[in-house]
């Protein structure tokens, strides 16, 4: 186990050997003691603890690290820190002999079955119960004592501050479970007042998906997050690189109530890891005061520069101020009694209970008073608080007992100390009631805290052993020697095995393994050995030691250099071997080779070698650049040695570098050439270009030759092709010459083709052709190029983007109409051509489409009328006309009908026999020819066709036409026969006079028209066209309302309380349109003015109600129907007086009304046209009571169980339903209502459209035979019918 440090020492770094009492009976600073506890696995198999020399003992891997609690800064001595140990447990004991106040918590939960697992010693033998033990705290409250620094754990008595119940604090505290997540934690530090500290905590986040959660806490539940401010600042940073998240918490200005334990939390998901770590803020001494504890220890978080700031009264700043003016108000108590006799779990309860919320700062000022000294009763005189001895010496440690019956036992830090027969360390002697421990031949190791145990009582001491100081003997002398000697410096101390520490220039020389220096000591005497000295080893060398230092220098020289064989000059040929020799006193001198004062590193091709006083530099293979000035440099010396080497080499022309088959440079005409051809030869040789005789100079404006370095080249700025030809480069040097031919070819674009011709054309395409071009350029050709534009424009568009292989090609997708120029390009490796001559203009043209739609328009005994819709396709020629063509069926000769073009799309074949069947088509033409003709798809037979008569009412006219008086009425009504129908109007039976109603009848329609209605023109219009003897009616209901005039007999019925009845009979005149409603008005007779009451009110009787007590009213009612408000009103003759008093109710006799009504139909059926094969509806309406029977009738026949019809009726609302209806369902249809007061029926006359007339036929193209079928077959299912 280490033994601990001395805690308490001089300025001047000497122990004290006594502490006594000072002058005004303070007693100095208490002593805190750090001790470490073994590991309850080591305590458990009974393991002694290991002891070091004065070193901070290193954890090992099976233990784990125990963190420093507090520590105090250690004494320097000779300018070197003592080191200091720390542990789990904080003693702090005081010097007083006084009783004191113990309070002991354990720091950790702990174990269930043994309490003494942790005891301070961790021998075999069982210890007293009494024994104390390093994991628990002891605080003990001198009189009269300064206090030191709180230690910030959170198991000791300041952590009642904090929110932990001092019954609390034995229990164990529940923890997650804990995954690693922190790799680097914060450690427990200490700051002084006013300064800035840090704690970092790091995160590894490669296995995780975000950022972590961190919280720090200060105590047990405070949160820091809601705290953070100018004195408290959380930072997060996260690297990269790393994956590291980097968490700090900053600390500025610390003050005094920061102290204390500190926790942090790291989660992610479902891992959880946590450590705790302890702040001590150092303080200056403070004097002690008569202050009021009260008022003292009382803190304000409002309106102070130190508000949220860290401090207890953060905790309670929501207590209730009025009860604190009435604590304050109440009777004086003197706290200071009530705590000096309270145990110390009681302090946080007494604190609370009269508002003290500083607890922190009340603890320290109770170990600043003086406190009555409890007699011991084992103890007659204990230990002294610290002896000093030196070391070597002997020292006796006295107690006096009370009691010498007493079983006594000394311990040395914990441990039991036992007499052993053959020991004479430890000496124990008995003289009367004393007790003495003599301790012989001191040395560093009794450096320790001992302490007695006599029964439950216990007493310690310190004791302190002083080393004497090393002096320096003799001295280092200085050494002046050369390189390569051996160098021992030596020294003589005052005493054997001391340690000494050698330096250099100040830094200590290293003595490991393989280091340059040894280090030896031979009784006092100590030496620094050198065995190979060199001129880095020149320095001011010291030894120190603790009672002095000895310094002296030391300067190695180099030996005088003398030169055997100088390197000499030489000439070499290019690829020969170089070798440079030379010879040099002192041959153990290494030295370095230079090449135009460049270093050279030896390599494959390079070789330096170094024997003895031989240095010899080695070249395989020469070069070019091996030539120059060459020197050896011996290392540490000024004086080098050099010579030159000059390479020489034949002259040659490099042209297999250009990489062109035959040495043939090929070229487009019109660049630039430059070609370059490696040349080498040393020296430097003469170079000329030829072109068959003729020398291409230097100064040639567009074709030169140049030579520079290690190339020459050829220039020809614009290549043309007469520069085709073969070129020689001759080389000439005093090593020799030779000579070297390249070829030049100068190759260009093809010229243009001649203009392409175009001999066809249609209506968006044409096709072309053309010739090759006279001259390819030297290159074959690739394909060509084909461009077109309008020939208005100036804008040429490419037609194809993959060359075309032939002569010719077909553009497509042109404007039809449009002039169009085409041009060729012809494309050979080098270039495309110039473009070609355009060709000549040539415009698209399209003949249009075929005619649509021919039909029969008309057919009699000697014409046929057809009639067609113009083409689709017209295009850009446009459309001259129509050519009309006919013939006999059976033959295959066409004959024009028309002579002359028509451009109308309907005409009439004439000079046809009677009984002929023709087929006739009609094709049209432009300026591009005629299209396919459009030819009927079935022969005509040429005779007079007759159509019945067909009325086609349009919708709106099947119901009654309802117009206002004044309006137009302009109705027009289709009609179908054949030849011309006649055709007739008759209104209610008589004939329409032309000066009332305007008729005009056409083709196909009739229009009556009335400028101006009025109501005379009400009536039913009947309407009848005639074809021979075939004839079709029908009748259209024409109704001209007007607005209503007034009701009649406006009577007041009765009055009562406020309210009048008023009785009314409908207009004479309601406007030729139903009364729709009534509106009401009532005035005052004071005033006479009218305020409406009610509106489209539909009864004949009111009851006006919520009249004024004591007013008189007349009343007016207005009639309405669809055209509005009747113009006048009409008015009561009486008033209506409403009285208070006299108030009586009339009751009437009513009469039971009969409903008894026969079946009467308020809306008939409407004539109906249906479509063949969807399905079609029939809807009438009756009343009638009671419940009527409905029977649905065709053609006078009852229509019952037929699955084609479907019948509904639901609140006097019939409905016959007619399934895909066919034209044989087609006629009159009947609604019948009965009941016993009788009976009702309505018709109406419904027709499928899905037949065809025989005009319809022949405009389809069908046969006649098959009209002629079709029609027979018709006539008989009429007849049927």
């Amino acid at each position: 186990m280490p033994e601990p440090t001395k805690k308490d020492e001089t300025p001047n770094g000497q122990p004290e050997e006594s502490v006594a009492p000072d002058s005004n009976g303070a007693l100095p600073l208490p002593e805190i003691s750090l001790e470490v506890s073994p590991p309850p696995e080591a305590v458990a198999e009974g393991k002694e603890p290991v002891e070091t020399d004065g070193k901070k003992p290193e954890p090992t891997e099976s233990e784990p690290s125990q963190a420093v609690v507090a520590q105090e800064p250690s004494p320097v001595e000779n300018g070197s820190n003592q080191p200091q140990t720390g542990g789990v447990g904080v003693k702090e004991q005081t010097e007083s002999d006084n009783s004191t106040v113990k309070e002991e918590v354990p720091c950790s939960p702990p174990p269930p079955d043994d309490d003494d697992a942790a005891a301070t010693t961790p021998s075999p033998t069982p210890q007293a119960e009494d024994a104390n033990s390093l994991k628990k705290l002891s605080i003990e409250l001198p009189n009269d004592s300064v206090p030191v620094p709180a230690m910030g754990r959170k198991d000791s008595v300041w952590s009642l501050g904090e929110g932990q119940a001092p019954e609390d604090l034995e229990k164990p505290i529940d923890t997650p479970p804990r995954s690693t997540l922190l790799i680097e934690s914060p450690q427990s530090a200490t700051v002084p007042v006013g300064g800035d500290i840090v704690f970092v905590a790091k995160v590894e986040a490669k296995d995780l998906l975000r950022k972590p959660t961190i919280k720090w806490f200060k105590g047990k539940w405070m949160d820091l997050a809601s705290k953070t401010g100018k004195h408290l600042q959380l930072k997060e940073i996260f690297d990269r690189f790393t994956k590291i998240h980097t968490f700090e918490m900053h600390i500025i200005k610390a003050k005094d109530n920061y102290a204390g334990n500190y926790r942090c939390e790291v989660s992610y998901k479902d891992k959880f890891d946590s450590c705790s770590f302890d702040l001590e803020v150092k303080e200056a001494e403070q004097g002690s005061q008569s202050i009021d504890i009260r008022s003292a220890f009382k803190r304000s978080s409002e309106g102070q520069d130190d508000a949220g700031e860290l401090d207890f009264s953060g905790l309670l700043k929501h207590r209730n101020q009025r009860e604190v003016k009435q604590q304050d108000e109440g009777p004086d108590v003197d706290v200071w009694e009530i705590l000096k006799n309270a145990r110390p779990d009681q302090y946080e309860k007494i604190a609370f209970m009269y508002g003290i919320t500083d607890l922190r700062g009340l603890l320290k000022r109770m170990k600043k008073m003086p406190k009555e000294e409890k007699k011991s009763e084992a103890f007659a005189k204990k230990l002294e608080p610290a002896y000093q001895v030196d070391k070597g010496g002997k020292i006796r440690l006295v107690v006096d007992l009370a009691d010498p019956t007493v079983e006594l036992k000394w311990y040395k830090n914990g441990q039991e100390i036992r007499p052993t027969p053959n020991q004479r360390k430890y000496i124990f002697e008995h003289k009367g009631t004393q007790r003495i421990m003599v301790i012989n031949n001191c040395s560093m190791m009794d450096d320790a805290a001992y302490s007695v145990a006599a029964g439950d009582e216990k007493c310690s001491t310190e004791l302190f052993v002083k080393e004497l100081p090393i002096k320096i003997v003799k001295g280092i002398e200085p050494v002046k020697t050369t390189v390569n000697e051996r160098i021992e410096l030596e020294c003589e101390v005052s005493e054997e095995g001391a340690q000494v520490k050698w330096m250099k220039n100040g830094v200590e020389v290293p003595t490991g393994v393989r280091s340059r220096y040894r280090v030896k000591c031979e009784g006092t005497k100590h030496f620094l050995v050198i065995d190979d000295a060199s001129r880095e080893d020149t320095g001011t060398y010291s030894i120190m030691a603790s009672g002095g230092t000895s310094e002296a220098h030391v300067q190695v020289d180099l030996k005088p250099l003398k030169v055997y064989q100088d390197l000499q000059d030489m000439t070499v040929k290019l690829g020969q071997p170089i070798k440079l020799h030379c010879e040099i006193y002192p041959g153990n001198v290494p030295g370095r080779w230079y090449r135009n004062g460049q270093l050279i590193q030896p390599s494959d091709r390079i070789n330096i070698i170094h024997r003895n006083k031989i240095h010899r530099l080695e070249i395989e293979t020469s070069s070019l650049h091996d030539a120059g000035d060459y020197t050896f440099v011996p290392e540490g010396y000024s004086q080098s040695l050099s010579a030159k080497i000059h390479i020489i080499d034949p002259p040659r022309v490099h042209l297999e570098s250009l990489n062109f088959p035959d040495n043939t440079v090929t070229i487009v005409a019109g660049n630039k050439l430059r070609l370059e051809i490696p040349i080498s030869g040393e020296p430097a040789p003469r170079v000329v270009w030829m072109k068959g005789e003729r020398v291409i100079l230097e100064s040639g404006h567009r074709v030169r030759a140049e030579t520079y370095g290690d190339q020459t080249s050829l220039t020809i700025e614009v290549t043309e092709r007469e520069d085709s030809g073969n070129y020689k480069i001759v080389l000439q040097n005093e090593a020799g010459e030779d000579t070297a031919s390249v070829k030049i070819k100068v190759v260009d674009i093809p010229d243009p083709p001649e203009a392409p011709l175009v001999p066809e054309v249609g209506g968006d395409w044409c096709s072309m052709t053309w010739e090759p071009p006279k001259y390819d350029g030297g290159s074959p050709i690739l394909g060509y190029f084909v461009e077109r534009k309008k020939k208005q424009s100036s804008r040429w568009m490419r037609l194809n983007f993959d060359l075309i292989k032939e002569t010719q090609f077909e553009p497509k997708k042109m404007i039809e109409g449009v002039p169009y120029e085409v041009r060729i390009f012809a494309v050979n490796a080098i270039g495309v051509s110039k473009p070609s001559e355009p060709s000549k203009a040539f415009t698209p043209l399209a003949v249009t489409s075929e005619p649509t739609m021919l039909v029969v328009d008309d057919v009699t005994d000697t014409t046929v009328t057809v009639k067609w819709r113009p083409p689709e396709t017209i295009g850009a020629a446009g459309l001259d006309g129509y050519l009309v063509e006919y013939c006999i069926e059976g033959t295959n000769d066409w004959v024009v009908s028309n002579k002359e073009l028509t451009e109308k799309t309907k005409y009439t074949i004439t000079g046809l026999s009677p009984g002929c069947k023709i087929l006739v088509r009609v094709k049209a033409l432009n300026a591009a020819g005629a299209s396919a003709p459009r030819t009927l798809q079935h022969s005509i037979l040429v005779k007079e066709v007759i159509e019945p008569p067909k009325i086609r009412v349009p919708r709106h006219l099947k119901q009654t036409y309802t117009r206002r008086v004044g309006e137009a009425v302009n109705l027009v009504v289709p009609f179908m026969g054949k030849p011309r129908p006649k055709v007739t109007w008759l209104k209610d039976g008589q004939a329409i006079e032309p000066t009332h109603v305007s008729i005009r009848n056409t083709d196909c329609d009739s229009i009556i028209f009335i400028r101006k209605a009025e109501r005379s023109h009400s009536g039913k219009y009947e309407m009848s066209v005639q074809v021979e003897n075939h004839m079709d009616t029908a009748i259209i209901d024409i109704q001209i309302v007007d607005l209503p005039g007034p009701p009649q007999a406006v009577t007041i019925e009765d009055v009562w309380g406020g309210n009048v009845a008023l009785v009314w009979t409908p207009p004479k005149d309601n406007g030729n349109a139903p009364i729709s409603g009534y509106t009401i008005q009532k005035a005052d007779k004071k005033t006479m003015e009218w305020y409406t009451c009610i509106e489209h009110y539909h009864r004949n009787c009111i009851t006006i109600t919520e009249l004024v007590v004591g007013n008189e009213y007349f009343f007016r009612i207005f009639s309405e129907n669809m055209c509005g408000l009747s113009e006048a009103a009409t008015q009561t003759k009486k008033s209506a007086l409403i009285v208070k008093e006299g108030m009586q109710l009339k009751t009437h006799n009513y009469e039971d009304h009969d409903f008894k009504e026969a079946p009467k139909f308020t809306q008939p059926l409407i004539n109906t046209f249906a479509v063949a094969g969807y399905n079609t509806t029939l809807n009438c309406s009756f009343r009638a009571n009671p419940r009527a029977k409905v029977i649905w009738m065709k053609n006078k026949m009852t229509i019952i169980d037929d699955p084609r019809y479907r019948m509904f009726s639901n609140q006097g609302v019939c409905t016959l339903e007619i399934r895909k209806p066919s034209p044989y369902d087609g006629g009159m249809y009947t609604c019948k209502a009965i009941n016993d007061l009788g009976e009702a029926q309505v018709d109406c006359k419904l027709e499928v459209k899905g037949g065809f007339t025989f005009y319809e036929l022949m405009q389809r193209g069908v046969p006649l035979n098959l009209i002629d079928k079709y029609m027979n077959e018709s006539k008989i299912v009429e007849q049927e019918k």
